[in-house]
């Protein structure tokens, strides 16, 4: 009962995205800056779910600037998984759109940003 607590918790601190796909792996607090380190869970994509995906590890490792947490700046640095399908040897990875357009901000900081800025 307490796990899904802390759980309901995090899912109102953190992307949707990340608490639902993504581990915590390990985080960092140095001085006012907070980096939290995610890797993808190794569960290949539904809509390759009739394939024989095998996972061949990581894609290299991006960070994402997100909303700020009682003054201190927030770094995601989450790392996409990518399969293999053993019949054809195709790559296979999720179509993540973690990044918004033309920034290093998850989408939802982004979009806070440009609606305050409005103000």
């Amino acid at each position: 009962m307490l796990d899904e607590q802390y759980l309901d918790l995090i899912k109102l601190i953190l992307p949707q995205f990340l608490v639902e796909n993504f581990d915590l792996t390990k985080s960092k607090k140095e001085r006012e800056v907070l980096h939290l380190y995610f890797e993808e869970r190794n569960t290949p994509p539904q809509e390759h779910s009739s394939r024989l995906l095998v996972s061949k590890g990581f894609h290299k490792e991006i960070t994402i600037q997100d909303f700020p947490l009682r003054g201190n700046t927030v770094y995601l640095h989450v790392r996409r998984r990518r399969w293999t399908d053993k019949d054809t040897g195709q790559t296979v990875q999720r179509d993540w759109n973690l990044v918004a357009q033309g920034t290093r901000m998850t989408t939802e900081f982004a979009a806070f940003l440009k609606e305050i800025s409005r103000y």
